[in-house]
């Protein structure tokens, strides 16, 4: 994964894992991470998705923006709109680096919303109150700091639909993290019978609304025709269900297996597991593992020993067959190759 980002980074002019980086050096930002150095020492989750801005190679932080720089590139320049080709760095005009940027920016900052602790549900060894307290109020800030330069440049670009997309897709992020806050806050068991269609509409909200709107705002910046631009968001879409599905199956596909990784009830696997055994079952073999010390080793062996992992295999494969599908109505180019690269990487399973 790491080197299909990279290489894809050389296509498109310059990493991008500096992208939002006018923003972060900026002095209010410089300011604020002044004061979440208050943080070290605590619990507050703040601290970890500020360290994984910055160094998190793995999970690539920074891959929606490169999303979007590719496809633009991919598209290439419009035949309807030849007066601004000027402005074109390595065939992507600058106000689909801006996008890319403002995309990023978003994505950023609802990663540090997300990082908002609920007070009540602290313990004693999770720090001092007033710690989470003030973690709480930088993360709102921060967050909200890095949106509203987000709406600023957005509205830079002075492209009425680009802003109606980008705007629709920051309420979608607000409704999936709605719902995801809404179930984390009940007890670590489903409380409704979730089924897969539901789980693609909720994911679709929280985590590909906007890669898949921000692809096709690249193609509006361009003036490419509707086709092209419903491409655009199809890829954008089923790239990022694909990359989603990717990450849920990562403790049930490790090969080594020797300590069991964290998982959601609410992922993919999970889900599907629960489709196949019933509703019924399922909460029978939550309960049955729940008093036990090892309860998240049983239960993730009882999901692999289902139909849940290799069915969210094979959506994820379907995702991912969906997207090269999209890419094929672009022109065979090195950041075509390179979309393929990225959906074929999230894809591959042991």
């Amino acid at each position: 994964w790491s080197q299909v980002v990279s290489e894809a980074e050389k296509i498109v002019g310059y990493p991008t894992s500096f992208m939002s980086l006018r923003c972060l050096l900026s002095d209010e930002l410089s300011n604020i991470a002044m004061q979440v150095r208050k943080l070290v020492g605590t619990k507050h989750p703040l601290l970890d998705t500020a360290r994984g801005f910055v160094c998190d190679s793995r999970n690539n932080l920074q891959m929606r923006g490169l999303v979007v720089l590719l496809v633009s590139k991919a598209a290439g320049p419009s035949t309807a709109e030849l007066s601004f080709q000027h402005n074109m760095v390595s065939g992507i005009y600058s106000s689909q680096r801006s996008l890319a940027e403002i995309t990023e920016l978003i994505h950023t900052a609802f990663l540090v919303h997300r990082g908002i602790v609920n007070i009540g549900e602290l313990k004693s060894c999770d720090g001092l109150l007033k710690d989470m307290q003030f973690g709480n109020k930088m993360a709102v800030l921060s967050g909200d700091f890095l949106l509203a330069n987000a709406c600023t440049s957005l509205a830079q670009l002075q492209n009425t639909k680009v802003v109606e997309l980008i705007s629709s897709a920051i309420g979608d992020l607000v409704q999936g993290i709605y719902y995801e806050n809404s179930k984390s806050s009940e007890e670590n068991c489903l409380t409704d019978d979730i089924g897969i269609s539901t789980w693609k509409e909720q994911v679709f909200l929280s985590h590909s609304a906007l890669l898949a709107k921000s692809c096709q705002a690249a193609m509006e910046l361009a003036k490419h025709s509707t086709e092209i631009q419903d491409m655009a968001f199809q890829y954008g879409k089923h790239m990022s269900m694909s990359h989603k599905l990717h990450s849920d199956l990562q403790p049930f596909v490790k090969e080594s297996s020797s300590d069991s990784m964290a998982f959601s009830l609410n992922s993919a696997p999970a889900v599907l597991h629960q489709e196949f055994l019933g509703r019924e079952a399922w909460i029978k073999q939550i309960r049955e593992v729940s008093e036990s010390i090892v309860q998240n080793f049983l239960l993730q062996e009882a999901i692999r020993a289902g139909k849940g992992v290799t069915s969210a295999i094979d959506l994820c494969r379907c995702h991912g067959n969906r997207a090269l599908a999209a890419l094929e109505h672009f022109p065979p180019s090195e950041a075509r190759a390179a979309l393929a690269n990225i959906v074929y990487a999230v894809t591959r399973f042991p």
